[in-house]
């Protein structure tokens, strides 16, 4: 199914100037820097700003993804049921707006930023020292859809796969740290035995 077809799609806000932190009040902005690589949220620290006319199209709700229209990679982000109040997206966000009946914005996210989707924006990105992907090419790639309760059930087995990886790299430190600690006190030895040694004669 195109996506155009699976959710509504919006542009985010056009900053004309910097946007500084307001001094009271003002929306919550969520801005490229805020979506970090491992692809969570943070709403506790997003800046609030002072803006102009901003549109219904440039607020985002929980239920909505936020696409990275450029940069290195261009993933997606679900937004959870924490996001009391509505905030603005600035470009180069986009606001993709599942339809409920067809797509939950979790396994929308997911099938975004699989490998499969993630090549198809290799071949339709634009520029080279920043790459880009249209509204066009978004709105035209095709994804697989399953029914809502198999949607449930890929987002559940593939947030356990990545708690599996994260548990993995975490032990896999803790052996490192622990191999380190063991060959240090090893290395000690010979200086205490020579040490010892002196001692007793």
């Amino acid at each position: 199914m195109l996506l155009s077809r699976a959710c509504s799609i919006f542009s985010g806000y056009t900053a004309r100037t910097r946007l500084d932190a307001a001094a009271s009040g003002g929306l919550p902005a969520i801005q490229l820097r805020d979506l970090p690589a491992s692809g969570r949220l943070d709403l506790s620290r997003l800046t609030r700003v002072q803006l102009g006319d901003v549109q219904d199209r440039h607020l985002v709700h929980a239920g909505d993804v936020l696409f990275r229209s450029r940069g290195d990679r261009n993933t997606a982000v679900a937004v959870g049921p924490d996001l009391r109040d509505a905030a603005v997206a600035v470009l180069p966000l986009m606001i993709l707006r599942p339809k409920p009946d067809i797509v939950s914005g979790e396994y929308l996210a997911w099938a975004i930023n699989h490998s499969t989707t993630q090549r198809y924006f290799d071949s339709v990105a634009r520029g080279t020292k920043l790459r880009m992907v249209s509204r066009a090419s978004l709105e035209h790639l095709d994804l697989d859809i399953p029914d809502i309760e198999t949607q449930r059930k890929i987002v559940a087995i593939a947030a356990l796969a990545d708690w599996e990886q994260a548990l993995s790299i975490q032990a896999a430190g803790l052996r490192k740290e622990l191999t380190s600690k063991i060959l240090g006190e090893r290395a000690k030895r010979p200086r205490r035995a020579a040490a010892t040694e002196r001692i007793t004669k």
